[in-house]
């Protein structure tokens, strides 16, 4: 299972997102907590519900605690510096990858199939960004064509763990190996503007010419 140490800082990594992404909003301490919460817990308790497990944050609530302390400390920072916006992605970077992997390695120990734990990797990974938007009244940013590579990296990070624990002996590298996989393709698409391409019809695309 995933080290404890790594779940926490998973969490911490997603609350400072979630505050980070508060900027602007005119909110205050306690809409930024519930954000970074939000933000920090909501897709692993969608991921456990599906998987009908207790939910990780009720059964050990110290995980809500590293994300109150994260999120307090972060809330103060802000108001003394100036955190560019490159912050927020590179944060949310982070989480992408320690909860992608960390849901998909979770649904493998049950003994789901590998689609199965791919797509628990996904949600983990991208529900909680995603309930974070829309309490923003904003289009969530996996929805939004401006935004690169973003569940399509936790997608391939968790499939490099899937083929990995099939193909080869267990190994603690696997997960990191994975972690990697969606880390690099999504700090790499921001760097160079990386996106799939859109969905257009042949009526529409004739609509341009």
């Amino acid at each position: 299972m995933m080290p404890l140490w790594v779940e926490h800082f998973a969490v911490a990594v997603c609350a400072i997102s979630g505050v980070l992404a508060a900027e602007g909003r005119r909110i205050d301490l306690f809409g930024a907590l519930v954000l970074a919460l939000v933000t920090a817990v909501g897709g692993g308790t969608i991921r456990d519900l599906c998987l009908g497990m207790p939910v990780f944050w009720i059964q050990n609530p110290a995980h809500v605690m590293t994300a109150l302390i994260a999120a307090v400390g972060t809330f103060v920072l802000v108001r003394f510096v100036h955190m560019p916006h490159r912050a927020l992605l590179i944060a949310d970077a982070f989480g992408l990858a320690l909860f992608g992997v960390s849901g998909t390695e979770k649904a493998l120990v049950l003994g789901s199939p590998g689609l199965v734990a791919i797509m628990m990797g996904v949600i983990t990974g991208v529900a909680g960004g995603i309930l974070r938007d829309v309490l923003r009244r904003e289009v969530p940013w996996v929805f939004q064509r401006e935004v690169e590579l973003y569940a399509t990296a936790v997608f391939f990070g968790a499939l490099a763990l899937v083929l990995l624990r099939q193909w080869l002996p267990p190994s603690e590298s696997h997960r990191y190996i994975a972690m990697g996989v969606i880390l690099v393709l999504r700090l790499a698409a921001i760097r160079w503007n990386l996106r799939l391409p859109d969905f257009k019809t042949r009526d529409s695309s004739q609509e341009h010419l």
